[in-house]
């Protein structure tokens, strides 16, 4: 099909960043206008992509391939599309894609949606629809909205050319799209459901990502006689239990190992050390100050995921019991929770069944 998509990317984001244009700020791993470029060539519905930016030389140090023509923008946005209709009126294009480069969520799937209803109709523009309540002042007066009635129009829209090419040619005014156009003329647009997630940037805070961290926590006991044997705060009916100073959980003491490493806590015998205060103390009394310690501080956890490695006992017969006393303990949907058994083939002292180990690793996110 002959259709061009243009990428509108001359703004100065004033609003956004002091320093850097929001359009060459790196954004899941590229610049914010890279994933408009790369999903337009992925798509593979277009004959020539066009970006219309100020910052020329910053673009040209990039590698695109020949269907990308880079040209210099204007003030205003709507002078940037005039200025890109114009350059592509010389290859005669049947329709024509306007996006901006602040809007990199858009999908493929929402660009093919777009060139499927473009075929019966001369203008397409995805919308969605307010989730919040929206109200107007006219001088000392408020007024409510419908909001079921308001359209809040997204990029890419797309048009058949020469009937985008004659309206924006003959505007004298400035507008905020080109749907803008085809409204003041009483032409019909097919207005289709755009993607929540295709939110347009304008300030920093829109892309500001949270931070996250991963701890591995590791821990091994000793077998002996006459002692309860507990794993991951569950009693598991054995001949053994763990020797240590409190019950031995190698389970509880490999997680709260993990989040003290997620979060540079030193590790757990700084915080449990070897004295008369915690002889004998249970495990889950240990990690709960730290879990409370860790959602105060603004962090949430993503997942635990638990090497236990032993010989005897077999995991899997109580594996769902320990899965639910962790989530009980940290508040964790059990979904979030993974636990699999290790063996050592016989070798070593939990191969011989005088010991069991642990491992944990941790992913942790933290919030405003």
């Amino acid at each position: 099909m002959n259709n061009y998509f243009v990428i509108l990317a001359a703004g100065k984001s004033k609003r956004f960043h002091k320093k850097i244009a929001k359009q060459f700020y790196n954004y899941k791993n590229k610049e914010i206008i890279d994933h408009s470029i790369t999903k337009s060539l992925n798509s593979k519905l277009f004959k020539k992509i066009l970006i219309v930016a100020n910052n020329l030389n910053h673009l040209k140090r990039k590698k695109y391939p020949k269907t990308i023509n880079i040209i210099k923008g204007g003030k205003e946005r709507s002078d940037s599309s005039l200025i890109a209709l114009k350059y592509l009126q010389k290859y005669k294009p049947r329709n024509v894609f306007i996006h901006d480069a602040a809007r990199p969520n858009f999908s493929i799937k929402l660009l093919k949606k777009i060139s499927k209803s473009l075929k019966k109709n001369k203008a397409v523009v995805p919308i969605t629809f307010s989730k919040d309540s929206i109200k107007y002042k006219i001088k000392d007066q408020i007024f409510n909205l419908n909001k079921n009635s308001l359209l809040l129009t997204q990029t890419p829209q797309a048009f058949r050319f020469k009937d985008l090419y004659n309206l924006a040619i003959n505007e004298k005014n400035k507008v905020s799209d080109e749907a803008t156009l085809f409204i003041n003329n009483n032409i019909k647009i097919k207005f289709i459901t755009g993607e929540n997630k295709n939110n347009k940037i304008t300030y920093f805070n829109d892309v500001e990502t949270s931070k996250t961290y991963f701890g591995i926590g590791f821990d091994i006991h000793k077998l002996i006689k006459n002692k309860s044997l507990y794993l991951g705060g569950v009693k598991i009916p054995f001949h053994s239990g763990l020797k240590g100073h409190s019950d031995g959980d190698v389970i509880l003491h490999a997680i709260i190992d993990a989040i003290l490493g997620a979060t540079s806590k030193k590790d757990i015998g700084t915080y449990f050390p070897n004295t008369k205060k915690f002889k004998n103390i249970r495990s889950p009394k240990m990690l709960k100050p730290i879990i409370e310690n860790l959602y105060k501080s603004n962090f949430f956890i993503n997942n635990l995921d638990i090497n236990l490695i032993c010989e005897q006992p077999k995991v899997s017969k109580y594996r769902n019991k320990i899965i639910n006393s962790i989530s009980s303990l940290t508040t964790l949907n059990t979904d979030q929770i993974n636990l699999k058994g290790k063996t050592v083939e016989k070798l070593g002292l939990i191969g011989k069944e005088k010991a069991i180990a642990c491992e944990v690793i941790i992913s942790i996110t933290k919030y405003d």
